[in-house]
C-alpha cells in the first residue's frame, strides 16, 4: 500500500469532518449527511483495488 493513499484518506477525513461541522451548525443536516456519504464512497473507491488484491491473494494461498 502506498503512503500517499494513507495521506489522501486522512486529508479527505479532515475535510469532510470540517464540512460536516459547518453544515450542521448552519442547520443543513441533510447536506452534511450527503457530504459524509460522498467522502465514504470516495475512499471506498480508492481502497477497492487493494481489497480485491487481498481477496485474490487469500484465494491463492488457500487453494494450494
Amino acid at each position: 500500500m502506498e503512503i500517499n493513499l494513507i495521506f489522501k484518506i486522512a486529508a479527505v477525513g479532515i475535510i469532510i469532518s470540517i464540512l460536516n461541522q459547518i453544515l450542521k451548525h448552519s442547520g443543513r443536516d441533510d447536506q452534511a449527511f450527503l457530504t459524509g456519504l460522498a467522502g465514504l464512497l470516495l475512499v471506498l473507491y480508492w481502497i477497492l483495488p487493494y481489497i480485491l488484491e487481498l481477496f485474490t491473494t487469500m484465494q491463492k494461498l488457500f487453494d494450494m
